[in-house]
Order: structure tokens, then C-alpha cells, then sequence
């Protein structure tokens, strides 16, 4: 009772907002081209990156949708730079931002950009010459880039006022949005109720042995749909819409260096010195685990902005094993990258870990598949 007592101010204030939005006294705008959001409801840990990643990828990998320019728009999460920026190969991450700089480097032929406002930055990247002619634009360093055919918006499920062509709500497996509280009591950052304003949930980090019984009973008891069809992926939620449910997991693969100097031969030590600053490290010291005897395992908050300090500890750890592998994740790595004092030596041992997401089942592949063209292509 006391904290729903205390949790009342921010329930009524989300409430309110979102009602405004619904009931059209605040507006929502489309972007001049489709737009696909990705995002969630919770505190970090949803795995956004990875599947703003599988979108890209997807997009690319379709006739359909290969020949148009995808771009992807995020906030840039704790950079320093401000309003639109381009997003370059060799852009730091205190320019950029960790997440967009991952982006960046595994598709460097598309045009990744940060703007903690996405209605202006969709708007930048659908019409770049704007970024000459606005007061706004010309604080952009890199202005040249094709105009966006496709948007993939990256953590942008709560900006109600961009209308997106498709809605995609990311929620881990092992954390149901349902059994959750709002801030700070738990990890909610927005109504529970929101769930089912998504066109698409997906269910991340899934256990990849779940059969389709499984996911109809993990669906019934905490999204509360109905009649769930394994076939088309869909079932009818508790507002009376029409849901598409799809489950990911998520493969790390094998690590490679963070720079250029690593030295290779450390992929096959016996044991790994782990470190990370991400929100849920379990699965990555997990897969290490798989492979390596973890003699250490250093932990930092989520987007942790590494100092010389941390580099002492981690390089101290290194030290007393010698021959083990300095592992940390793809999206420190990026951060890592722009550190000019760290040793040689911890140079050639630092490895990162890629990750990927995937869907369990083929027909899940192919349902998200048709839903992209449906919003990128017929729409």
C-alpha cells in the first residue's frame, strides 16, 4: 500500500500523458518515410541493440527493401555531443554514443544518426539539405548522406509524438512486464498498460527449447492474450486488439579484438578475465564460461564511461594471469576504443564479444519478415 501510495504521482503523470496522446489533444506526426520503432518498457536489458541490429539486417537482406537507403535514428545515450549528428566509422563514443557506434561498425554502408528528438531527426534524415538551412542543422558535423528511405528508430517506444509506421515493444523472458513495478520500486519506466499498444511484442532471450505450448502458456499468464495462434503468431489482447507475440534468443559469437594490435593466440587460453558495464551481463559471462575458466569477473554499471582508474584494476587483474583472455562486451568495447592509456600489453589480450539476436523458428523469421514489408513496402 505504501508504494502505491508513493507511486501515485508518476502513475497519474504517465496516465494523463498518454491519455492527451489518445485522445489526439496531443498530436502524434508520421515521418515522411516508414518508420520501424523498437523499444521497451523497462530499464535497460531488453537487448534493443541487437534487435535494432536483426531489423537492420533483415531490411538488407530482402529484394524488396535492399535497394532503399535504411537508415537507423537513437538517442546516443550519454554522449556529449548535441542535437542531430551523423554517425561516422571513426566517431568516438562520447561523441555518438555506445549503441550507435556498435551500429555503425557491423553496417557501415547505412546512415546511423543520434537526436534525442525524433520527430526533427526523422525529418533531418528523410530531407538532409534541411541540415544547411536551420539554425538546429548547422551544429551537425557531417551533413552529407542519401536520404533515408526506411527509418529503423533504436529506444523510441515512449516518444508518443512520432507516430511510427510499425511499433515493436521488446520484453525479457525471465522479467515480465506484468510481474513488474513502475520506478523505483522496479524496472517499469512506463505503464504496464502500454504492453498492448505495440503492434509487435517480442519475447527476448527466450529459452530456446520453448515449444509452441510453451509460448502459448507464457503468453497467456503474463500477456493476458487470448486465443493465441502458433501459426500467425498472433493473438487478441486484453484491449481487444489484434497482438503479433514473437520469441528471440541470442547467440554470442566468436570473440575478436578490440584493437587492432590483438594478438589472436589469446582466443584459446584456458581461462578469461571478464569485465563489463551493461545492464545484464549473465548471458555474456555465461558463454564465457562455456569456453573459458572465469578467474575473474570485474562488473560496472550500465554504460559505464570507463576511467584510468578502471583501466588500473582491470589491467592489475591481467597481470596476475598472464596467459588468460581480457573478454568484455561489444558495446563496452566501443567506449574502450577511445581510451588513449591502456597498455600495450592489455591491448593484445582485450577481446570483445559480438552478440546476435535471432528468432526461434523459422515461421517467426518469416512472420517479422512480412510485417516489415507490410509497413516498408505495401504500406
Amino acid at each position: 500500500m505504501i508504494d502505491q501510495f508513493l507511486l501515485a504521482p508518476y502513475y497519474l503523470t504517465l496516465k494523463l500523458r498518454h491519455l492527451l496522446y489518445d485522445k489526439g489533444l496531443k498530436k502524434s506526426v508520421k515521418a515522411d518515410v516508414p518508420t520501424v520503432c523498437i523499444g521497451n518498457i523497462t530499464v535497460g536489458g531488453t537487448g534493443k541493440t541487437p534487435h535494432t541490429e536483426l531489423t537492420v539486417r533483415t531490411l538488407l537482406g530482402m529484394p524488396e527493401t535492399a535497394g532503399k537507403s535504411v537508415a537507423v535514428l537513437s538517442r546516443g545515450y550519454k554522449r556529449k555531443s548535441k542535437g542531430f549528428q551523423q554517425v561516422l566509422a571513426d566517431s568516438s563514443a562520447d561523441f555518438a554514443g555506445d549503441e550507435p557506434l556498435q551500429i555503425k561498425a557491423k553496417f557501415p554502408d547505412i546512415t546511423v544518426a543520434v537526436d534525442a528528438k525524433r520527430v526533427e531527426g526523422c525529418d533531418f534524415l528523410c530531407h538532409p539539405e534541411k541540415l544547411s538551412d536551420s539554425k538546429k542543422g548547422r551544429k551537425c558535423l557531417h551533413k552529407e548522406f542519401r536520404p533515408a528511405g526506411i527509418i529503423v528508430l533504436d529506444d523510441a517506444f515512449q516518444h508518443r509524438a512520432l507516430a511510427p509506421s510499425l511499433s515493436i515493444l521488446l520484453v525479457d523472458y525471465s522479467r515480465p512486464v506484468s510481474k513488474d513495478m513502475l520506478l523505483p520500486f522496479g524496472r517499469l519506466r512506463d505503464l504496464r498498460s502500454r504492453t498492448h499498444a505495440a503492434d509487435v511484442i517480442i519475447v527476448t532471450k527466450s529459452p530456446v527449447y520453448l515449444d509452441d505450448s510453451l509460448k502459448r502458456e507464457w503468453i497467456s499468464d503474463f500477456l493476458g492474450l487470448k486465443d493465441f495462434d502458433t501459426e500467425t503468431s498472433q493473438g487478441i489482447a486484453p484491449n481487444g486488439r489484434l497482438q503479433t507475440v514473437l520469441f528471440t534468443s541470442v547467440r554470442y559469437c566468436e570473440a575478436v579484438p578490440v584493437f587492432s594490435e590483438g594478438d589472436s593466440r589469446y582466443v584459446y587460453a584456458k581461462r578469461a578475465i571478464a569485465f563489463s558495464g551493461i545492464a545484464n551481463d549473465t548471458p555474456f559471462t555465461a558463454y564465457l564460461a562455456g569456453k573459458y575458466k572465469i578467474v575473474r569477473h570485474i562488473a560496472f554499471g550500465d554504460h559505464h564511461v570507463f576511467s584510468g582508474a578502471d583501466i588500473k584494476t582491470i589491467a592489475s587483474a591481467a597481470s596476475s594471469e598472464p596467459t588468460a583472455l581480457v573478454a568484455t562486451t561489444e558495446k563496452d568495447s566501443q567506449r574502450l576504443k577511445d581510451m588513449k592509456k591502456i597498455p600495450e600489453t592489455l591491448r593484445k589480450r582485450m577481446f570483445q564479444v559480438p552478440i546476435e539476436a535471432f528468432f526461434l523458428t523459422e515461421k517467426e523469421e518469416a512472420v517479422f519478415r512480412k510485417l516489415l514489408l507490410g509497413c516498408t513496402v505495401n504500406a
